[in-house]
């Protein structure tokens, strides 16, 4: 199964697995992934997250056996008294390490709210980070976990959620300057078209990011699009020193006047 998935990403993304060892994190390496598609060494739940990510798959289609402990876990966990109660065994790749799921739902029971914060573009977090024409801010939202469950299936934890407030008229009519935008900021790499949030520099934008072949080289660069079609498309390297990727947007919810 890993080895057709491989070859399919090699065919359309000229990735090679080192590469995607490399870029989304796999343990143990571009070796590594040799070994779990021989199938001489079983894939443990750090290495079955990362593929899923790398392959924009769920958990579930790389290791049945992984999903259903995650899932037996989250369940356990919310009844819970403490959060110690699962740990990984160092010795044994098939046991379970909460710190290391990225899907794993947080230790807040369904009677509780979950607290999605405001994006912080000052200090240590977003160092100084400016957000042009931004007319306010949303500081936070308060949802139950089961409308967190039913609006946003995906995202890599719950403490990586947060809020930014839509700014700029460069993506209208996709959102308003003012309105609310869901981030992901787990998400550190683009490795498929989205939406996405990030800076150069020090000033903040969110784009639809595309990943383009290079004309005269075998990577990529990136095309920062733009919903106004007064805003042309232009390329940047992820290499870029000055390029960070602080988040994929999930959500948007567009404001009308009436």
């Amino acid at each position: 199964m890993l080895h057709a998935r491989f070859d399919e990403l090699k065919a359309v993304k000229g990735m090679s697995q080192a590469e995607f060892a490399r870029e989304f994190n796999v343990p143990g390496g571009a070796s590594m992934v040799s070994q779990h598609i021989k199938g001489r060494r079983p894939i443990n739940l750090e290495a079955a997250t990362a593929y899923a990510r790398g392959f924009n798959v769920l958990l579930e289609e790389i290791s049945p056996r992984l999903a259903r402990g995650v899932q037996m876990a989250s369940l356990a966990m919310a009844g819970a008294e403490s959060t110690n109660n699962f740990r990984e065994d160092p010795t044994n790749e098939g046991h379970l390490d909460t710190h290391k799921v990225l899907s794993l739902p947080d230790t807040i029971s369904d009677k509780s709210d979950v607290v999605i914060p405001q994006y912080g573009t000052g200090g240590a977090m977003g160092n100084g980070l400016v957000l042009q024409e931004q007319p306010g801010i949303i500081k936070e939202w308060r949802v139950s976990d089961e409308w967190l469950r039913l609006n946003v299936p995906h995202y890599t934890s719950k403490r990586n959620l947060a809020i930014v407030t839509g700014f700029g008229p460069s993506m209208k009519p996709m959102f308003n300057p003012g309105d609310p935008l869901l981030v992901d900021t787990g998400v550190k790499v683009i490795d498929h078209e989205g939406v996405y949030f990030f800076r150069v520099g020090d000033e903040g934008f969110i784009k639809i990011v595309q990943r383009v072949p290079e004309f005269d080289g075998p990577g990529h660069v990136l095309r920062i699009i733009s919903k106004n079609e007064d805003y042309k498309p232009y390329d940047i390297s992820p290499k870029n020193p000055h390029f960070e990727v602080l988040g994929k947007v999930l959500t948007v919810w567009r404001s009308e006047q009436h």
